[in-house]
């Protein structure tokens, strides 16, 4: 039997390192916001996922009034966002029930179907599945007396989103109280004693956060 499949698309961002006022998630790109790209990522992997949009109260109006400028009909809920993305994801397991819940960056427009596909499967079996990328570049970890030391890159992993779990697990773990230890979700689920399970990431999988960002984005519409 099919699992149900959810994804909360956490768009509570600001958008300050982009230099402007608009928030990230709804600069265009390749003609539409970013934040459709997004939505419609999922759409195209599941035509019956349900998702579930979490947007700060001052930008539900502005979301509705580009749903209608640009003809965008993907379903999907809105819920409200919180204080931090702890609380966003909090809102947004709200309206999820039961089976499989991803949660995932809304300015993270480019996450293949394989992708989610992958992270959705695993899920299933592995309980938490988080999708992650090799580290490119040399590390260094600067110590307390303020010298630094080399790290072993190999060892290192750049992770992205969605972030993939069973709806039980990561309810139970959404019940804990905030910590600003919790960086994401799998870091939430952590502190419960949940192993992680990895699984391989994609590089045209960015979150889109900085002008440099917005023309790689282009590039990578370009080549799709």
């Amino acid at each position: 039997m099919k699992a149900t499949n959810n994804i909360i698309i956490v768009a509570g961002g600001k958008g300050l390192r982009m230099g402007g006022e608009l928030p990230k998630q709804f600069i265009p790109i390749g003609g539409k916001p970013i934040l459709m790209h997004t939505i419609e990522a999922f759409y195209r992997f599941d035509k019956e996922i349900h998702i579930i949009l979490v947007l700060p109260a001052s930008h539900r109006d502005y979301w509705a009034e580009l749903c209608c400028e640009y003809h965008f009909v993907v379903p999907h809920v809105i819920t409200l966002g919180g204080e931090t993305r702890f609380h966003s994801v909090q809102n947004g397991l709200q309206l999820v029930e039961k089976g499989i819940v991803g949660v995932h960056d809304g300015a993270r427009p480019f996450a293949s179907k394989e992708l989610i596909k992958r992270c959705f499967d695993e899920a299933q079996e592995y309980e938490v599945v988080i999708p992650v990328v090799d580290s490119t570049d040399s590390l260094r970890e600067v110590m307390p007396d303020g010298k630094s030391r080399i790290i072993d890159r190999t060892k290192i992993k750049s992770v992205q989103t969605p972030q993939v779990f069973t709806v039980d697990v990561l309810k139970k773990a959404y019940q804990a109280a905030y910590n600003e230890t919790f960086t994401d979700d799998a870091s939430v689920v952590e502190a419960l004693g949940k192993d992680i399970h990895l699984v391989q990431g994609e590089p045209t999988n960015i979150k889109v956060t900085t002008p440099i960002d917005l023309k790689i984005s282009e590039l990578i519409l370009s080549s799709q």
